[in-house]
């Protein structure tokens, strides 16, 4: 593995061909694993399953469970669940035995309920084999009769969500996509860790000594039932939870193998920046910004008044500068930066991953309020949020920040207020619907890098 992401890391220093070549070596790495694994799962004790589609191919040979498999593909093909429109779409995992047959058994059930088997993982365990499904199945199927279904075939620990139509992507395409944008932007990290891992909380913590730290965690990380915990690049340690549903050893080392990626590509962002014209005539530059920038913002914070550091800050305005090392580190989120043609930063936008939570967080130079910096900043970090699939995000301002208030509603998004004691918190609501109706930022792009 380390000598795939040596030459990964490589690749990605050398100019534009990068993200074919990163997709390339990564689908080597991938079809490698898949073929061990198919190999292995083929000639030891189990049919074929890696990622079998769902399809599997008719010739194969009688009595290895790929006949069966091949019945439940084609379960419905004269019963009710033939018609898509009638039919819900289903992940399932479940537990099987270690034994001949014990996956043949379990396909001819589903078969047997008019369920298409769209595509087959396997997770490999000490004991027994974690079998992940995409199923469509008629559509007055219950989640309750699937696991009952599932249960009297053998299958035990039976877990069912309700899948969509993004689901029908294969793990290796899928893979793909998370390698290379982890490939692009170091930021895109922990979200790609939850969409490689589904619904699950992720936190960033400091490299202190300490209960939960990276000091307690071994180079190599832990993988504790539901709680998984990788050494961050940077030094502290990226915490993965799962109540719901255990990680198995195959996704602990999927896990384990971006992270490790994204620590030999090092520090990066997207290099394309905006020029915008904002309304009242003034051109301004919107780009990404990281750590490299922190001797730029504390010269912002020494030209801004203590009360734009204080409604931004919540606290004392001596501690400002200590919050930047953590607010620009692509670990934590991502940061838009507004400069100026004399390249002097006048403008910061926070987009800040807080466990399962999304935080806004905004702050514009005295002398270059209410020009429209804040709006234009907002709105694009709300987008970038809708695109990571984020249900709402929330700003935390005082009562009196008027300029913020402003900032939210311009967006033309569904908003909820909560205000206590002076402090104020907005969400907005990203549903399709309200993500469709906003309103695009104002300035005008008259540019590009």
């Amino acid at each position: 593995m380390s000598d795939v992401t040596n030459a990964v890391a490589r690749l990605v220093e050398h100019g534009p061909a990068v993200p074919v070549m990163v997709l390339a070596s990564v689908a080597a790495l991938i079809t490698t694993a898949g073929f061990h694994a198919w190999w292995s799962r083929r000639h030891g004790h189990a049919p074929p399953a890696d990622d079998t589609g769902a399809r599997p191919p008719t010739s194969a040979a009688p009595g290895n469970g790929a006949g069966i498999v091949e019945a439940a593909a084609a379960g419905t093909d004269d019963g009710a669940g033939s018609d898509v429109a009638e039919s819900a779409l289903w992940r399932m995992r479940t537990t099987v035995r270690d034994t001949p047959g014990s996956l043949a058994v379990l396909c001819a059930a589903l078969a047997e309920r008019q369920v298409d088997i769209l595509s087959l993982q396997t997770h490999p365990l000490a004991e027994g084999t974690v079998d992940e499904f995409l199923l469509r199945a008629p559509g007055g199927l219950t989640a309750s009769e699937l696991a009952g279904v599932v249960s009297a075939a053998g299958g035990a620990d039976t877990w069912t969500e309700r899948a969509d139509a993004h689901d029908l992507v294969d793990a290796p395409t899928r893979v793909l996509g998370l390698a290379a944008r982890t490939a692009q932007d170091a930021a895109e990290l922990p979200l790609a860790l939850r969409q490689l891992l589904g619904r699950c909380t992720i936190r960033s913590l400091p490299a202190t000594v300490g209960a939960g730290t990276a000091g307690d965690v071994p180079p190599e990380g832990s993988l504790e039932d539901t709680v998984l915990r990788l050494r961050a690049p940077e030094g502290g340690l990226i915490s993965v939870e799962r109540p719901y549903l255990p990680f198995t050893p195959a996704e602990f080392a999927r896990a384990r193998a971006l992270v490790e990626l994204d620590a030999r590509l090092g520090p990066r962002i997207p290099r394309s920046r905006d020029v915008l014209t904002l309304p009242e005539g003034s051109d301004i530059t919107v780009r990404r910004a990281d750590t490299r920038d922190v001797a730029a913002a504390k010269a912002m914070h020494e030209r801004c008044s203590a009360r734009t550091l204080g409604m931004r800050y919540h606290g004392p305005v001596g501690d400002v500068d200590r919050y930047l090392d953590h607010l620009l580190s692509p670990r934590f989120g991502r940061t838009l930066a507004a400069q100026t043609a004399s390249g002097r930063i006048v403008g910061l936008g926070h987009l800040l991953w807080d466990g399962d939570e999304t935080e806004v967080a905004l702050l514009v130079e005295d002398a270059w309020q209410h020009r429209g910096i804040g709006g234009e900043l907002l709105g694009r970090l709300v987008a970038m949020a809708a695109e990571t699939d984020c249900e709402h995000v929330y700003a935390v301002t005082q009562a009196s920040n008027t300029g913020m208030v402003a900032a939210m509603r311009g967006l033309g998004l569904p908003l909820d207020y909560q205000i206590e004691e002076g402090t104020l918190v907005i969400t907005a609501r990203l549903d399709p619907a309200a993500r469709a109706a906003a309103r695009p930022p104002r300035g005008e792009r008259i540019g590009k890098d």
